[in-house]
């Protein structure tokens, strides 16, 4: 089995400042924190609190089903995200992990050309990624526990919005 770096709550909230601070320290002030459901909607609110920004938006993206199981490519699933009302916005895009960087790069390509600027900050980051994030709390190369992952789910997964890719693995 896989050494796994294992975050608990109470460090989560530790990282998640420290990796808020890092973006005041840059002198980045975002005006939209864009959260990827769903790890990394756990980091938006945190970072959103810590730095006092009230518009949160959230992508579904669905790539992983499993420990270091995912889909050929990320999927945008429904609801999907206008990005009209940002336009101009300076936006943070924030997930647990930047793992491949896949998700990431889907992520901050939609935002390409609608928005102002886009910076990245992820709990961790993997050596593989193909997004460089802009602030990282922790680089690793494990498999990560996060607390709001590490359970298993206590009921079946509703289908209406599982993306049509999942089939495929």
């Amino acid at each position: 089995m896989q050494e796994r770096e294992v975050l608990d709550w109470a460090e989560f909230g530790v990282a998640g400042r420290e990796l808020a601070q890092q973006v005041v320290d840059d002198g980045y002030r975002p005006e939209i924190i864009l959260g990827i459901a769903r790890g990394g909607l756990p980091v938006a609110g945190l970072i959103a609190y810590a730095l006092a920004v009230k518009s949160c938006f959230i992508l579904n993206v669905e790539y992983y089903t499993g420990v270091d199981e995912r889909l050929d490519a990320p999927v945008v699933l429904p609801p999907i995200l206008n990005l009209d009302e940002a336009r101009g916005a300076r936006v943070l895009i924030t997930d647990d992990v930047a793992d491949t960087g896949h998700t990431l790069a889907l992520v901050r390509d939609l935002c390409d050309g609608k928005v102002a600027e886009t910076r990245v900050a992820v709990l961790y980051e993997k050596p593989r990624s193909v997004v460089r994030s802009h602030y990282v709390w922790r680089r690793t190369d494990r498999w990560i526990e996060f607390p709001w992952s590490s359970q298993p789910a206590l009921v079946e997964a509703p289908t209406r919005y599982q993306a049509a890719a999942t089939s495929k693995t």
